[in-house]
Order: structure tokens, then sequence, then C-alpha cells
């Protein structure tokens, strides 16, 4: 798991060039103006999810994690806490669904506050929770890129 501002991004750019080009549309999108919905970069190899929703309480949260796919998440607006974890210990509540890519496990996580211009980057080994509150709801306006892994 990656968490930083939009300013430091050059530092992550070699993880991968797919990675790269996450940055890279962040960087050349009218993100202010762009509405909800699914975005192509590269095929099925990269794509963007933008979604806009009011934060969340713990309990309404679910801890996920992926498997074919790295998350980049970039808050356009608003703020929420992102719960994290290392994929280990915790109970799979959920089974693996593959056409979503995405299992559900419950267990304890740690969070962190995440605003405006932040992004964070969740590996397949990282078990996360986004959308949560900060202590009081929160409308968010969200860029979720999806990075293939191989």
């Amino acid at each position: 798991m990656i968490i930083d501002k939009i300013e430091n991004s050059h530092l992550y750019k070699n993880i991968s060039e797919r990675i790269s080009k996450s940055f890279e549309y962040i960087r050349t999108t009218d993100l202010k103006n762009i509405q909800p919905g699914k975005y192509e970069i590269n095929g099925e190899n990269i794509f963007a999810l933008v979604s806009e929703y009011k934060t969340k309480s713990e309990q309404e949260g679910k801890l996920e994690a992926h498997r074919k796919y790295i998350d980049v998440q970039y808050v356009i607006s608003g703020e929420e806490q992102m719960g994290y974890i290392p994929l280990g210990q915790q109970q799979i509540l959920e089974p693996y669904k593959e056409e979503n890519d995405i299992v559900f496990y419950t267990g304890n996580k740690s969070f962190t506050k995440v605003s405006s211009r932040m992004f964070a980057i969740f590996f397949p080994e990282d078990v996360h929770m986004p959308g949560i509150t900060t202590g009081k709801i929160s409308d968010v306006k969200k860029l979720v890129i999806k990075v293939r892994t191989t």
C-alpha cells in the first residue's frame, strides 16, 4: 500500500509502466468536470471508474482485496478514511468473484485519512476498506484506476 499526495506521484512512476500511465491520466484529465462512469485508458489492462458517494461508517464498510488488478484510488474532492491491513489472517466474508475481481473479508485494520488530491495504491496483497467517514459524513468524488497485474 502507498498513500501520498499527487504532487509526489513522480516518486512511484517506476513501479510499473501501467501505474505510470495511471498517474499520467490523473494529471491530464479534467477530473473536476468528469462524470461518474467507466473510462478506458488501455483496454482491460488499465481503466478508470469515477464515482460520487457519501462516506459511510466503519460498520457499513467491508474489507476487500483484488487478485487481477491493482487499485490506484485518487480522491478528486472530499475526504475519507481508508482502512488497510496486509493479506494474512482475515476471515473470508464473501468468496472471490472473478467477474468483479473482488473478495470480502472481516478482520482488523488501521485507518488513514485521504483527502482531495491524495491517492492510495492497493496491491493484491493489500486488504482495504475505502469510503469510511472521518467523523462526519463527506461527499466524495473519486477516481479508481484499475491496473491489471499481468
